[in-house]
């Protein structure tokens, strides 16, 4: 069974499993993949899926549907084969290989009765692939997420990888970066913008200070850094 991985700028948004004939990608809300970007059309692109072959067919799209850099319009996907769309990157990635990267996912189950409230999800991330895992993690993070509303209020995420991304996916997603000099915070996806102090975030990535609050998809948390 083939996986698609849907990332941008190198943070893994999403995750699909091709399970039906028939899949559908756009920016409307109705499509089986839902990218909210400008550069993406409301219908861009279907994935067919013959046998175990999967096909994917550009939709007479605005931008156009490009696989390993070239524009096609249908085309037959091989493992490991990138299919860029704006800004986004879906790999493709089948059988035994859909390891893509080491990730831990602490989902909105896991605060609980959070879950029903609504409570963003947390994606600590290797940049790195699976061999990266451990090299680019470095020394443990003393930097951590606290939420302050909702159910989940009091919960902490320590920022454990070189990438963290919180939010809610097909809403409003952003990415915590670990860097040389600090931590850096970016607007990831969605048409609202997420804040850091009650300042919208705009196309430059903002650096953290502990005790800086942000709020993101109706959630308010603060950034503490020992």
């Amino acid at each position: 069974m083939g996986k698609l991985v849907v990332s941008l700028d190198g943070v893994v948004i999403k995750e699909v499993q091709i399970t039906k004939d028939k899949t559908t990608l756009g920016r409307r809300p109705y499509n089986d993949i839902v990218i909210d970007n400008l550069a993406v059309s409301g219908e861009h692109a279907v994935l067919q899926m013959v046998g175990g072959d999967v096909f994917i067919e550009d939709i007479n799209s605005t931008n156009g549907t490009y696989i390993n850099g070239k524009a096609i319009k249908k085309q037959l996907l091989q493992h490991n084969d990138t299919v860029e769309i704006g800004k986004y990157k879906i790999k493709y990635l089948t059988g035994e290989h859909t390891d893509y990267e080491k990730t831990m996912i602490i989902k909105p189950g896991a605060f609980g009765t959070a879950a029903a409230a609504g409570a963003p999800a947390f994606a600590n991330t290797s940049t790195g692939g699976a061999s990266g895992f451990g090299s680019l993690g470095g020394a443990p993070s003393t930097a951590a997420i606290k939420v302050l509303n909702g159910a989940a209020a009091g919960r902490e995420v320590a920022l454990t990888k070189v990438v963290t991304t919180v939010g809610k996916p097909g809403v409003q997603v952003a990415s915590i970066t670990k860097r040389p000099g600090g931590y850096v915070f970016a607007h990831v996806e969605g048409s609202a913008r997420p804040t850091v102090n009650g300042s919208p975030v705009q196309g430059e990535p903002v650096y953290l200070k502990s005790g800086d609050v942000i709020e993101l998809a109706g959630t308010q948390m603060q950034f503490v850094q020992g």
